[in-house]
């Protein structure tokens, strides 16, 4: 059976020592190298033996961060499939590195069971986000498609588009020429309709059918 090629990003050495101890304990998964950024990364992929099937990505990192390395690595390196692992909980930080190119999203202090679980299912599924980031916002976002993909209107799936952007709800109202209350009334329509509870949701349901593509 063949393994899948990791490599990690993370600029604290004894962290990425002990995450690199448990990738290579998981059946199917073999850590490649490690480095310290983003501009390491890059440096090393320019030789085809250091190609990895997955990188692990550290998001706030000194020199070129994750949001960066993973945008890089869509655009030069798709096959490249990245899962962020972060301390970082913030919403605007998660958006980021899903529309940067990240199929998933861990925290830092996830269960090593979960760990072994997101690179499998990256492997054969494409991507995987955890429990604790995003459980409330894709429980049932296939299901409320096949309900809701005949029913979002033009406008709607606009904002969707737009609302994966760095633009703020108020320069969305400006960009459609639609007043900031009438944005707020997409946004809470759709996440009736989605059954999604926040911008993170949105986003989430805009990549994962392909409404945006990262």
């Amino acid at each position: 059976m063949n393994e899948n090629r990791v490599v990690i990003v993370e600029d604290h050495v004894l962290l990425s020592q002990a995450i690199g101890v448990l990738v290579n304990s998981f059946e199917r998964f073999k850590v490649l190298y490690l480095c310290k950024n983003g501009k390491e990364l890059v440096t090393k992929l320019k030789t085809l033996e250091n190609i990895p099937d997955i990188v692990l990505m550290d998001v706030n990192m000194p020199i070129m961060n994750g949001i960066e390395t993973t945008q890089y690595l869509k655009e030069h390196y798709p096959k490249i499939k990245v899962i962020a692992l972060s301390v970082e909980e913030d919403e605007e930080v998660i958006i980021k590195m899903l529309r940067a190119g990240a199929k998933g999203y861990l925290l830092k202090d996830v269960e090593k069971s979960i760990l072994e679980t997101a690179l499998n299912e990256v492997i054969n599924h494409g991507y995987y986000h955890t429990k604790d980031v995003s459980d409330i916002l894709v429980n049932t976002l296939s299901e409320n498609y096949k309900k809701s993909k005949n029913v979002l209107r033009e406008r709607e799936l606009e904002f969707l588009k737009l609302l994966c952007t760095e633009l703020t709800y108020k320069e969305i109202a400006e960009k459609m020429f639609l007043s900031p209350k009438t944005i707020d009334g997409y946004r809470d329509a759709l996440f009736s309709k989605l059954e999604v509870k926040n911008r993170i949701g949105l986003v989430v349901y805009a990549i994962k059918h392909k409404i945006f593509k990262v």
